[in-house]
């Protein structure tokens, strides 16, 4: 399975509630729910790119599978972790360097969509992507 594409953001499932509690404020996650997010995906053996172009930000992140790195959410919270692939599933586990909380997302590619799940204190949210 490779990971290599364009993807544009879609439809969010449970997104706003997700940001909540992350404790991100409302003001910044009505214009998350706007943000026109496009990830580019390149992936060649255990290294990836990726690039995140939103309305807010352009970011760019390069990450060898099973190795630590140090990442920042678009509100400024830092995490901390690293990804592997299980199965057909690229799946990072980070955590907060604020609270010690564990975030927990996955991307795995289904038919032509890139569905992005998010899991954290409870709370699942979904960012599904199309091609493009």
């Amino acid at each position: 399975m490779t990971f290599n594409g364009t993807w544009k953001i879609d439809r969010s499932e449970n997104y706003d509630k997700f940001m909540e509690k992350m404790g991100v404020n409302l003001v910044k996650r009505k214009l998350a729910a706007h943000d026109n997010l496009k990830i580019i995906l390149e992936q060649t053996g255990d290294k990836f790119v990726v690039k995140e172009t939103s309305a807010f930000r352009t970011l760019d992140i390069e990450f060898t599978l099973g190795v630590t790195f140090e990442y920042s959410l678009a509100d400024g919270t830092m995490l901390s972790g690293s990804w592997v692939i299980e199965g057909d599933t690229l799946k990072g586990i980070f955590t907060r360097k604020d609270n010690g909380n564990v975030l927990t997302t996955t991307r795995t590619i289904v038919g032509d969509e890139l569905v992005q799940s998010y899991s954290y204190e409870g709370v699942e949210a979904k960012r599904i992507f199309k091609r493009g």
